[in-house]
């Protein structure tokens, strides 16, 4: 029988074909530590395994299992630069400050990659990523993109791709232009997620399911981590919950809003079907964005519906088939095999939440819906921060990220009317 998360639902398409998915025990009790690290997803596994292989002390808990947040059921696609565009970087900080966010997103694909390679973990990595247009009128930015890109910042990776050419890319006339990135690509997360976690644990890390934060404090020092089963005692502390913040730390849930993302995944399509015959993922323009790509074995796994409560619906297939089909008409009765959803983290600025939030407790979190490289490669950075400095990890870190306007009471509320109006502009 599949494994049903209990913090999302659905049994996820990677949950189903992940293979050999290695339990770890729930923390028995109190424990010291060099490090602990709250959260067992991208960030905190990286972290875990950069510090453990230094020699540093790191226990790492996780309420449910690892992977089980965003890092484990997102869409797979790697992405080039940060969150947002180049231009709207430059335009607010600068084009010394948008060069540098970029070479450090640079070093984060590159850094995703090696690791897989360095420690043999077969994600599935296939190449080409397509972002398409699903307005007429921001076909010129998508054209000056891609100039931008090779002119003012070196790179090569982007090519244009009129009206004709994205339709022979998707396979399908929905769209009106694009850019195509062969520089990068997409992974099944959870095999890597996986695969983290072995190096991590192989590394000496200290990696704990079944194990909720229920407070955290700093303290002549030190930091204290309380859990159902005792306290964890560390020098220093990672929050890495992302959306899952659940209240644990009040400046985190005051900038790391979770909205859910669901996922649909069909059958495998044939090798003759005319959807993406490239195999690339897919990301359009729309802001509730619809995000698609074909698995290994010929799947169209598609993502696109948003909530913002924390109920779950009763029924993803349908509003993600009616979604496909919008796309991709002669699929407006094909079978989806895995219907799932989960939380992910975002931010006022859609930038990375990167701070200190009390003394010797650092909490990062809020990629919204860019965290496969980002979040990876912040794991790193704070465990190179620990260890002596990381000039990358304070780009992110001076990244301007305010609170969500209206404070505990009105904060969601705020929210559900904010994005339902960016969501009704896709459709004029």
């Amino acid at each position: 029988m599949a494994y049903q998360s209990p913090i999302a639902p659905g049994v996820s398409f990677y949950e189903a074909t992940a293979g050999d998915r290695p339990a770890y025990p729930a923390l028995p009790g109190a424990t010291t530590a060099d490090v602990v690290i709250i959260g067992g997803g991208f960030t905190g596994l990286q972290a875990a395994y950069h510090l453990a292989a230094a020699g540093k002390d790191v226990v790492l808990i996780e309420a449910a299992r690892l992977g089980d947040g965003a890092s484990g059921r997102n869409g797979g696609q790697i992405g080039t630069g940060q969150r947002a565009w180049v231009e709207e970087s430059e335009a607010e900080f600068g084009r010394a400050a948008a060069t540098h966010q970029f070479a450090v997103a640079e070093r984060a694909k590159a850094h995703l990659l090696d690791f897989a390679t360095a420690h043999g973990i077969e994600a599935d990595y296939r190449p080409g990523q397509i972002s398409a247009a699903h307005k007429k009128g921001y076909v010129k930015d998508y054209r000056d993109h891609v100039r931008i890109m090779a002119e003012d910042y070196g790179y090569e990776g982007l090519h244009f791709l009129d009206r004709d050419a994205i339709a022979e890319k998707l396979g399908s006339t929905r769209y009106h232009g694009g850019i195509y990135d062969r520089a990068t690509g997409h992974i099944n997360p959870l095999k890597y997620v996986v695969g983290l976690a072995r190096a991590a644990a192989a590394a000496g890390a200290r990696l704990h399911e079944a194990t909720r934060a229920r407070a955290i404090a700093s303290a002549g020092g030190s930091v204290t981590v309380t859990t159902d089963q005792g306290r964890i005692t560390a020098g220093r502390a990672l929050i890495a919950c992302n959306a899952h913040i659940d209240g644990l730390e009040p400046v985190t849930s005051a900038h790391v809003m979770p909205i859910r993302s669901f996922i649909g995944a069909t059958v495998p399509l044939g090798a003759d079907s005319p959807v993406i015959p490239g195999g690339e993922s897919v990301d359009d323009s729309r802001f509730v964005v619809r995000y698609f790509r074909k698995s290994a074995d010929g799947r169209l796994l598609f993502g696109g519906r948003e909530a913002y409560t924390s109920d779950n619906p009763r029924d993803i297939s349908s509003h993600i088939r009616r979604q496909i089909a919008e796309i991709y008409p002669a699929l407006d009765r094909v079978e989806i095999s895995h219907a799932w959803g989960g939380s992910v983290g975002i931010t006022l600025t859609r930038r990375p939440f990167v701070r200190e939030v009390m003394k010797n407790v650092t909490s990062i979190g809020g990629f919204s819906g860019h965290g496969v490289m980002l979040s990876n490669y912040c794991g790193k950075l704070y465990a190179d921060h620990v260890l002596g400095g990381s000039e990358d990890l304070e780009v992110m870190r001076n990244l301007k990220v305010g609170p969500f306007p209206g404070g505990d009471r009105f904060r969601t509320p705020l929210l559900f009317l904010a994005l339902t109006w960016f969501s009704l502009r896709d459709k004029f």
